[in-house]
Formats: C-alpha cells, structure tokens, sequence
C-alpha cells in the first residue's frame, strides 16, 4: 500500500511564494505520471499541473497562468510544486496523487 505525505503549505501574503513537496512511499514513483490538485471550501477539486514520469513533460491549469512551477526528484521520490506571485484565490488545500491515491493535503492560506 503506497502512500502521498504532502507539506510545505502555510500562511503567506498575496505575491509571496511557496514550495510544496509530497514524499511518495510504498510504490514505484518513476513510473507514474503525478499530480497536484487543490480544493478550496465551498468548491470542486481543480486541477493544478500535472508531469510526466520522467519530469520531461508538464502541464498547468490555465489559472496557473505561469506562476507555479511542477517538478519532481525520482531518486528522492518527492513531487514538488514551486508557487509563486500567489492570490488570495490560490487558498485551498493542496494534494498529490498519482491518480489511484492522494496524500492528506496541505493548507495554503493567501491573505490579501
């Protein structure tokens, strides 16, 4: 049974940064196309960015609009998600998953 340990989240002012890190266990993490969705209360899970299993290919939501930057260290098996310039609509909790199962979250809060 694998298993996603996502941190790095916290309380930062609008146009500040994060680094999100999630820790993967239990599978084999290079061979899987991983993920980052968040989910705000109140609203449906969107998707964030997602990166191929060797990190050559990535893609973002369109709300992204360049500011946050998916990558991943197979040899750590860590997924990452630099943020960057974030919005106070950037508040939600943020998870990973290599879509057959998702960590806890982290909680990014965006104060304007």
């Amino acid at each position: 049974q694998g298993a996603l340990v996502e941190s790095g989240g916290g309380l930062v002012q609008a146009g500040g940064s994060l680094r999100l890190s999630c820790v993967a266990s239990g599978f084999t993490f290079s061979n899987f196309v991983m993920r980052w969705y968040r989910q705000a209360p109140g609203k449906e899970r969107e998707h964030v960015a997602s990166i191929s299993p060797s990190g050559t290919s990535v893609d973002y939501a369109i709300f992204v609009e360049g500011r946050f930057t998916i990558s991943r260290d197979n040899v750590q098996r860590t997924l990452y998600l630099q943020m960057a310039n974030l919005k106070p609509e950037d508040t939600a909790v943020y998870f990973c998953t290599n879509d057959k199962q998702r960590g806890q979250g982290t909680q990014v809060t965006v104060s304007s």
